[in-house]
């Protein structure tokens, strides 16, 4: 955090983010990547045949991570070029090497192969945090499988479900985002060593014409990177379309992150369902009664700004003219890091949010009664005419009784009483209205349906990621 307090704070990173995924986007992992590119290019020219020592490269690995900022800088305000500034400071460091940093290459060799390094490890991490949202959900899902509660279509009572039933949706919508993510990864290639317009013409004359020695160059220099491959065909920068696919990923972990954050705070409402709520919070500055769900609040907040900025490397993409403008620049620096790190804020709040939510089951049973009477009224005209009754007229007695009883609820604002006014009606004596009624027998598949999507689908991603599952969730604010 800055010590100045006359300027401005980017949020993300004093009071969202993440260390680990602010600090992985911090210019000393940016530049310190840029120089282990120059070094890793430098070996692969060597390992081919350019004269290449290893005092040189030796010189080269001994400086990766003593940057001298203030140094760049000074270059920078002279030259106006960030890549040629960093240039020259490890060249003064590394004099001997100094002939041979950068050989060949353009400023996107190290630009964009250190995005793509950054975007990999920056999915990688986001993988882990939605693992982990996915076992949270998957714990309270097991909790309350059983704990059948009102459903809703259109936001009015529908058929019921369980408290554990819905805690799957939100996470198979996470599952769902993970899979994307894994995709994402398993996708993602280097720009590779491609040159100023991706002909590889620089690297095709220091090598005297060989292509195949160019060809292994990339071959090596992508696997000391950690990548199998290059992406096959490019301008000067890897394709922007790439940008988007990532972008895309992201917005939607931040649409169902939305989705469950909403409907917490829906729940909230009916007093059924809370976010965690610290003893000394304060809910308002006004009303100290308030406990206002600001976690989830602020999941839709983050959330909101990451879907926004998915317009952004779409446009940009499509406007990238021939073999590359300059115009991605800016805009890259700023969507794809806030990006990930509103994501990460946000997913840390929802592992913070689905650890401690906390339930309310006699609130839900009083509002399921107040519904579910007028749901079982099939189910008791049903028993009522196995009885002997006859289907028709009895059908007509529910019809007078469910409109009288609604009218006491909508009008006076009185409990549903329709299972006193069939009992006390002779056409359905001898039933046992309070067996018709059970939530039980109206909630399906609920509870085997979370047994199976845990077992079946988050059972793998529990193993798959065991080590991440005991990753904390500091809020910070």
């Amino acid at each position: 955090m800055s010590e100045r307090n006359d300027l401005y704070e980017n949020p993300l990173i004093s009071r969202y983010a993440s260390p680990e995924m602010a600090s992985l986007w911090g210019r000393q992992r940016r530049h310190g990547l840029w120089r282990r590119l120059w070094l890793w290019l430098a070996e692969a020219q060597a390992e081919l045949g350019l004269p290449i020592t290893e005092e040189q490269l030796q010189e080269l690995r001994s400086h990766l991570d003593d940057i001298d900022f203030e140094a760049a800088a000074q270059y920078e305000r002279r030259l106006r070029h960030d890549v040629m500034a960093h240039i020259r400071t490890l060249a003064d460091q590394c004099p001997k090497a100094a002939p041979i940093i950068h050989l060949g290459a353009t400023s996107c060799y190290v630009t964009d192969n250190t995005d793509l390094l950054l975007m990999r490890e920056a999915l990688q991490l986001v993988a882990r945090r939605l693992a982990v949202v996915i076992d949270r959900l998957g714990r309270f899902a097991v909790q309350y499988r059983d704990l059948a509660c009102l459903a809703f279509t259109h936001f009015q009572p529908a058929q019921p479900t369980t408290v554990g039933k819905r805690a799957c949706l939100w996470a198979y919508d996470f599952l769902l985002d993970l899979a994307e993510v894994e995709h994402r990864l398993a996708e993602l290639k280097a720009l590779g060593v491609k040159g100023t317009t991706g002909t590889q013409a620089s690297f095709l004359t220091l090598f005297d014409g060989d292509h195949q020695k160019v060809r292994q160059l990339e071959q090596r220099v992508c696997q000391k990177m950690g990548f199998s491959e290059a992406y096959a065909v490019t301008g000067q920068t890897y394709p922007r379309k790439v940008d988007f696919q990532v972008l895309a990923v992201l917005s939607g972990i931040a649409q169902s992150a939305h989705k469950m954050a909403t409907d917490i705070r829906l729940l909230a409402h009916r007093k059924e369902i809370e976010e965690p709520f610290e003893k000394e919070q304060v809910g308002s500055s006004a009303m100290a009664y308030k406990r206002n769900p600001m976690r989830c609040e602020r999941i839709c907040s983050l959330a909101r700004f990451v879907m926004s900025l998915e317009t952004s490397p779409a446009v940009t993409h499509s406007i990238q003219w021939l073999e590359r403008t300059l115009d991605d620049s800016a805009n890259r620096r700023l969507v794809i890091p806030e990006a990930f790190l509103a994501v990460d804020a946000l997913l840390i709040l929802c592992q913070n949010v689905t650890e401690g939510l906390v339930v309310y089951p006699e609130v839900i049973r009083r509002h399921l009664d107040e519904e579910l009477p007028f749901m079982a009224t099939e189910n008791i005209l049903m028993a009522a005419v196995a009885a002997g009754g006859n289907r028709q007229e009895l059908h007509e007695r529910i019809r007078q009784h469910s409109q009288a009883a609604a009218l006491e609820v909508k009008q006076h604002g009185r409990p549903n009483d329709l299972l006193a006014r069939l009992a006390a009606d002779p056409a359905f004596a001898g039933l046992d209205l309070q067996k018709l009624v059970d939530p039980a027998a109206f909630v399906g598949r609920a509870p085997q349906q979370v047994d199976e999507f845990l077992a079946e689908l988050v059972e793998p991603i529990r193993r798959r990621y065991a080590e991440a599952l005991g990753l904390q969730a500091e809020v910070h604010v």
